[in-house]
């Protein structure tokens, strides 16, 4: 049986507010969603039927335990270290009437105040990457330093192992006590990624351009760039081409973890047609149209891992 691709970082609680106004303290008018960049992407690619193992860090309280229990319910192995005096990490959204999300703080405020802030190194060395395709991290712990070492940590452990690094900008600048740090930090992470996924937004804050291919040529080590654009599409490019893809066009309720979706349907394609599809144009086309349907299903509930569409719901809908 194949390792599971590891997916590494944050899994946490958003809490999405209904309606336009502020979030009320007192009145229940949210809905709490399992959440996380890393964690959305080991669900729907449990879905879609590639084998994932989520590492991360909760806090020993109940909405951590209710995260565990998610995660055994979607088929995801896990290694979670449970952080004792830290709560598990609540995200406050708000969605706008088109179904965009805006991340609008903490519940506490103060960022670093969370379990997923102390994943430790210690921890990573427990995970075993041999036989591991892939290795999937975002940059959102590189805003507190025991993360920070553990994402370290995990980087060299794959590059041991042979394992290939798949890297998602995914810039949330709520995440960040000191935002000044950010993209010098995300930049050096950059580095040593065998695929980048970002979106142009992203792109633009980060590199000054929108140009994957511009991008690829940057990272020089890496061997793929996808660039997300939302409604726009995507593009994918490598040393040697550049490869567009159109979106899906629905009408979307909520588009948390679109972009987390979509990653997962282009690394469950490479899990079965083979890394070097990367360089067959006609396949990365292909690749991508996948990817976008993953996507574009999941913006058609609220919340992100609820949302994700099975194998057999991706096929019927692109073919």
């Amino acid at each position: 049986m194949t390792a599971p691709v590891i997916c590494l970082g944050e899994y946490l609680v958003d809490r999405l507010f209904e309606g336009d106004g502020p979030p009320q303290a007192s009145g229940k008018n949210w809905t709490d969603y399992p959440g996380g960049a890393p964690a959305n992407v080991a669900t729907a690619l449990a879905k879609l039927g590639t084998p994932s193992r989520l590492v991360s860090a909760l806090g020993q309280d109940p909405l951590g335990d209710w995260l565990m229990q998610i995660l055994g319910q979607q088929g995801v192995a896990s290694q979670i270290q449970r952080v004792a005096g830290t709560p598990t990490r609540t995200v406050l959204v708000q969605r706008d009437e088109t179904g965009d999300r805006q991340f609008i703080g903490f519940s506490p405020p103060d960022p670093a105040a969370f379990a997923d802030a102390h994943l430790t190194p210690e921890w990573v060395d427990t995970v075993d990457f041999n036989g591991v395709p892939h290795l999937v991290m975002g940059t959102l712990g590189l805003a507190y330093g025991p993360t920070a070492s553990a994402l370290a940590r995990a980087q060299k452990l794959a590059h041991q192992a042979g394992t290939k690094q798949v890297i998602d900008v995914n810039w949330r600048p709520v995440f960040w006590p000191d935002q000044t740090l950010a993209a010098p930090k995300i930049r050096d992470f950059l580095a040593t990624a065998d695929l980048i996924k970002l979106s142009r937004e992203e792109a633009l804050w980060l590199l000054h351009t929108d140009d994957a291919t511009a991008i690829a040529q940057r990272f020089p080590h890496c061997e793929a760039v996808l660039l997300t654009d939302g409604a726009n599409g995507s593009s994918c490019a490598t040393q040697h081409h550049n490869v567009t893809c159109p979106a899906f066009q629905v009408d979307s309720i909520d588009t948390t973890g679109a972009g987390d979706a979509f990653l997962a349907g282009v690394i469950h394609q490479l899990g079965q047609r083979g890394w070097p599809s990367l360089q067959q144009p006609d396949t990365v086309a292909e690749i991508l149209s996948y990817a976008s349907a993953v996507g574009a299903l999941t913006t058609l509930k609220p919340g992100a891992i609820a949302a994700q569409p099975t194998a057999g719901e991706v096929d019927r809908w692109v073919g």
